[in-house]
């Protein structure tokens, strides 16, 4: 067995078998890598399994294994995989391929004197690695008719999606177009939660790299922008990923109808995988999903500690950045807009 560095090269052959293993997100794709290199400069290391050595585009591959290193003074240096995902980890033919490519990657961490390597698993954790219970995941199938679809949600929920239908509320698709207003609700979504925001120009790479695959869709009362999400579509899937709200929604049950036009429009399309993406245990997105019926899954994410002596624990959730995090939500935004995204660089 050989194990080399992705090139360019690989793209297509990384993407095909990407999509073909029962196991691959969106997230394991090389654009993902394209989209974390181009808009934080953290160094990838893409691993690739063959038979037998090869040149980049060559041979079959038996394993993927998408890393970066995100070097922070605040927030230690790290092996991640894969950052800002919900999910990546090693995709393999076998035990002796994974276990290869985790060998290997472990052998990465120690060479470059990381802290720690993190593998983000949605299913197949390792048994002999520590991991924490803090993340779930939400997913559901969804039918082409849209009228089984609204049965299936939760009665107090359905209740709230009637309602943002019977306030004449408008779904708006879009790309780049809509980038601003969006970015207006997430930063100020980001802030309420006393979280470092992403730039503009992070979403701005995402809705370019992943182009077809991709989208913007704000809800508006009367012109006025409520609600919005940036939206990912991979094989059957639509994912949800990042969001933001102003007030206001709350009285026109604005977010309840952003998820609902979502889903309709998903579910016209072919569809059939609704993917609400992740939440930490117990957070105000856990129930709201909780509530639109759809189960939460743990996800695995699990540390093989170099220079630690446990494990690494850099989520708003630590009780140590409570002060942090109630300072950060007094900051005028125009400041937190432009200081967080310096920050939340390095919070993979």
């Amino acid at each position: 067995m050989n194990i080399r560095l992705y090139t360019d090269a690989d793209s297509a052959e990384w993407d095909t078998y990407v999509t073909r293993h029962p196991r691959g997100s969106f997230f394991h794709l090389s654009r993902w890598k394209k989209a974390i290199e181009t808009s934080f400069g953290h160094q990838a290391f893409y691993l690739i399994a063959t038979a037998t050595a090869s040149p980049p585009g060559g041979s079959e591959i038996l394993g993927v294994f998408p890393l970066f290193s995100v070097k922070s003074f605040l927030f230690g240096k790290s092996m991640v995989s894969v950052p800002f995902a919900a999910c990546g980890g090693i995709l393999a033919e076998s035990e002796a391929v994974e276990h290869a490519l985790y060998q290997y990657a472990v052998r990465l961490t120690k060479e470059n004197k990381l802290d720690y390597l993190e593998l983000r698993n949605e299913d197949r954790p390792f048994s002999d690695l520590p991991g924490k219970d803090l993340y779930y995941v939400f997913k559901k199938e969804i039918s082409s008719d849209n009228d089984k679809n609204l049965k299936a949600i939760p009665r107090k929920t359905r209740a709230m999606v009637r309602k943002g239908i019977k306030n004449n509320l408008q779904a708006r698709f879009g790309k780049e177009e809509l980038l601003a207003p969006f970015y207006d609700l997430f930063a100020f979504n980001y802030r309420r939660l006393g979280t470092p925001v992403f730039s503009k120009s992070y979403l701005k790479n995402l809705l370019e790299i992943f182009d077809k695959d991709s989208n913007v869709l704000i809800i508006y009362k009367d012109n006025t922008p409520l609600s919005g999400v940036i939206t990912f579509y991979y094989k059957d899937q639509v994912i949800p990923y990042y969001s933001g709200a102003f007030p206001e929604a709350n009285r026109y049950a604005a977010n309840d109808y952003l998820y609902w036009a979502l889903m309709s429009d998903a579910a016209e399309k072919g569809y059939r995988i609704f993917d609400f993406g992740r939440s930490k245990r117990g957070t105000g997105s856990y129930h709201f999903k909780k509530h639109w019926g759809f189960e939460p899954r743990m996800l695995h994410y699990q540390y093989y500690l170099n220079t630690l002596s446990e494990m690494p624990n850099i989520s708003p959730a630590n009780p140590k950045y409570q002060r942090l995090i109630r300072i950060w939500q007094q900051i005028p935004l125009c400041i937190t807009n432009a200081i967080g995204p310096s920050i939340v660089k390095y919070i993979p």
